[in-house]
């Protein structure tokens, strides 16, 4: 998505991060651009406003609810393996953790 006009950040990239953002887990300077973009970029910003309020809505549905142990167990398992096997694709280096 773009809106035509010049922007410090592009819109895709925006939009892509906007979770990130949401969440709080953007540093300083990202937030700052984020924001920027968002006050000047009218599409990105009801954009914005789609994915806050899905956010506000499943923070509603599904808040306090806390996944079983065993799923949490076996979802970390599962994203180590996957990132085992992208390293390994990459030819970088395993590491892990304990």
């Amino acid at each position: 998505m773009s809106c035509g006009e010049p922007h410090e950040i592009d819109c895709r990239k925006v939009l892509d991060a906007v979770f990130l953002y949401l969440d709080n887990e953007c540093d300083g300077s990202q937030q700052n651009l984020i924001r920027a973009h968002l006050d000047e970029c009218s599409p990105c910003l009801r954009e914005f406003g789609v994915e806050q309020e899905v956010k506000l809505l499943v923070a509603r549905k599904c808040g306090g609810e806390r996944a079983p142990d065993s799923l949490r167990v076996s979802l970390m398992a599962r994203l180590r393996a996957v990132r085992a096997e992208a390293r390994t694709d990459a030819g970088a280096p395993e590491i892990h953790a304990e």
